[in-house]
């Protein structure tokens, strides 16, 4: 795990400011529905863009979050409670829709920042004023492959459904990465050296499935209370920028500008030789899950092997300085992001992948 000396150097480290939305192609869309991802819902992301005024969501210490809330006629307002409220059923318990009697909506929220632009659903329960939210957004084929990917490849599993040109979400909860700097990194009661150990897992994660542009504020943290402390999981909450960009660097966390506290904690306590360990251990964990998932995994990576979310010029970008890092040639015979991100995984667990059957088998007996 390096990192630039200068950190002016990591001003360059940009993603794209806009990056474009790819339809989902009919293999694709074939496979969501194999798995479930694909069913009706009753309500359509341009059903949410017909609201009459916004009002700005202020943090609680009056700062602009990027988010607004919005407002409708009430002859669309009914439409669209009624909708969102089956859709969080279908999200949450497959369609049974025998609880959304004492469900509601409390509030619409749009965010016109980024790619996605989101709407956010507050659902509260009647009864006890709880609440849930999920978001609606458009269905962009990148996305759903970096959510595949995610749900197979890391530590969490993610609900998502699709529907036509819709997309829902679950809400991962969490600590936003950049509150977590600000706030909860010079706290004495952070246990630094575990955050430095996930940072290192997280890093070695993202850059196995490609996914980039996890700046701070892209990522949450979960803290699990453990035996006398704490442990940390950086969990990524945006796959706009799964495999679409061409420069190596952004799909590693640790040459963001806005995760340079966490990466200077980091260089400062942890030595070479532990940040090898945890990489290596990451990748093992990631090649138990490959093994464990090979043929779902195998068929959405033939399907992205044929399916376009880049750019020509990105994808041979990428193929070249993932082929002068690691010294395989391989990576020059891509054709797209697809393709890319197979030859990736193969080379960069080709090791833990010659382990892990062996174990695997050892347990089986």
């Amino acid at each position: 795990m390096l990192f630039p000396e200068n950190i002016q150097q990591l001003d360059r480290n940009q993603p794209s400011r806009k990056k474009p939305m790819f339809s989902i192609i009919p293999k694709l869309r074939a496979y969501l529905k194999e798995h479930g991802r694909e069913v009706k819902i009753p309500i359509d992301y341009k059903d949410l863009l017909n609201f009459t005024w916004s009002t700005p969501v202020l943090d609680r210490f009056g700062k602009n979050t990027y988010w607004e809330s919005v407002s409708y006629d009430m002859r669309e307002w009914e439409y669209l409670r009624d909708g969102l409220v089956q859709a969080y059923a279908v999200l949450k318990t497959e369609g049974d829709f025998s609880f959304v009697n004492h469900l509601d909506v409390a509030r619409i929220d749009y965010c016109a920042f980024g790619n996605s632009h989101p709407f956010r659903i507050r659902i509260v329960n009647k009864f006890n004023d709880n609440y849930d939210h999920y978001y609606v957004k458009v269905a962009d084929g990148s996305r759903i492959y970096g959510l595949e990917l995610e749900h197979l490849l890391s530590p969490n599993r993610i609900t998502f459904l699709t529907h036509g040109n819709t997309l829902v979400e679950e809400h991962i909860a969490g600590i936003p990465g950049d509150i977590f700097i600000e706030k909860y990194l010079k706290d004495s009661t952070t246990n630094k050296i575990r955050v430095a150990k996930e940072l290192v897992k997280f890093n070695e994660r993202c850059f196995v499935k490609l996914l980039g542009d996890m700046r701070s504020y892209n990522f949450v943290v979960n803290l699990t209370p453990d035996i006398e402390d704490y442990q940390y999981r950086i969990r990524a909450i945006d796959f706009d920028q799964q495999s679409y960009e061409g420069k190596l660097n952004l799909y590693k966390p640790q040459f963001f500008k806005e995760n340079y506290p966490l990466v200077e904690m980091t260089l400062g306590l942890l030595n070479a030789d532990s940040i090898k360990q945890y990489q290596a251990e990451e990748r093992t964990m990631m090649a138990f899950r490959v093994a464990g998932s090979r043929y779902r995994l195998m068929a959405l990576l033939d399907i992205m092997g044929i399916d376009n979310v880049s750019t020509d010029r990105k994808v041979q970008q990428l193929s070249t300085e993932l082929s002068d890092l690691t010294g395989n040639a391989a990576y020059l015979k891509c054709r797209n992001m697809g393709q890319v991100v197979k030859t990736h995984l193969k080379n960069m667990l080709r090791k833990s992948l010659i382990v892990v059957p062996r174990v695997t088998s050892r347990y089986a007996d």
